[in-house]
């Protein structure tokens, strides 16, 4: 059984930058591929990136391709998401997830093993 935490949400202005973690226990975050997703009030859960076991690969969703950075720490047993560039449309509850393999943006939100309980961003001047 692995525990996932989220911290680090907040308000900021748009075109600024944050940073959200994620901390896993109960088991090595490294038997895991990790994701980030996010839902929007009123919006369907939405894909935000992947990285694989070791960290050397990741994957991203278009809206955020290029303003996001994806990472982890396994000896940490820590997942981080830096945000950049902010908009009021990246306003969301932001869910950390892992699953045993990769899946594609569109297969992974039936895909996770676990969880998170989320942690809330908001953009807004």
């Amino acid at each position: 059984q692995v525990q996932l935490v989220e911290s680090g949400g907040g308000l900021v202005q748009p075109g600024g930058s944050l940073s959200v973690s994620c901390a896993a226990s109960g088991c090595p975050m490294s038997f895991y591929f990790m994701y980030w997703f996010r839902q929007a009030p009123g919006k369907e859960l939405e894909f935000v990136a992947a990285i694989n076991w070791g960290g050397g690969t990741s994957y991203y969703g278009v809206s955020v391709k290029g303003r996001f950075t994806i990472s982890r720490d396994n000896a940490k047993n820590t997942l981080y998401l830096q945000m950049n560039s902010l908009k009021p449309e990246d306003t969301a509850v932001y869910y950390c997830a892992a699953a045993t393999q990769y899946y594609s943006a569109k297969d992974a939100p039936d895909g996770m093993n676990y969880w998170g309980k989320g942690t809330l961003v908001t953009v807004s001047s």
